[in-house]
């Protein structure tokens, strides 16, 4: 598989005018945290207009779901539920949740994000610090546990430097 250029598909998104917020290791990444990660993982808001923002978006990635041989396309009907979609995309793996922890939507997190600006200025946002490292904690997870130090560390390294 080639290098993961998540990146461009943030720039993608927000080129696109798509509602979402990063989740999941790239979230801590993008706020300074040591980790590594092999996907992407956002929660889009699920209006009919940004699901339709974030299909276009899906069409010019060549997303189709992970796993699956028969390369399926995600429809406006699977993006615009609650559930995971997990695709594979040109640019690397891209996880469209509906919700994450204890099934918040984009409306439930978005007071619990922080907006940070890419490097050609535009702005997207991203699960704080605090609220990736309790969702990690209940998620509970070999792959979340072994990654709450990193996070735990980076946030308190955060706040001495606030």
């Amino acid at each position: 598989m080639p290098r993961a250029r998540f990146a461009e598909i943030l720039r993608l998104l927000a080129e696109g005018e798509v509602e979402f917020i990063v989740v999941g290791m790239v979230a801590g990444v993008l706020q300074g945290a040591p980790v590594t990660t092999l996907d992407l993982d956002v929660v889009h808001r699920r209006s009919p207009e940004n699901v339709r923002r974030l299909l276009a978006v899906l069409g010019r990635l060549d997303a189709v779901y992970r796993h699956d041989a028969r390369r399926l396309r995600p429809g406006e009907s699977h993006l615009a539920g609650p559930g995971h979609q997990l695709l594979t995309t040109s640019l690397g793996d891209l996880d469209c949740l509906g919700t994450i922890d204890q099934g918040r939507g984009y409306e439930e997190l978005l007071p619990s994000t922080a907006a940070l600006a890419l490097a050609d200025g535009r702005v997207v946002r991203v699960l704080g610090l605090a609220a990736l490292i309790e969702a990690k904690e209940r998620a509970g997870r070999p792959k979340d546990l072994a990654a709450l130090p990193a996070l735990r560390a980076t946030f308190d390294e955060s706040k001495r430097n606030a």
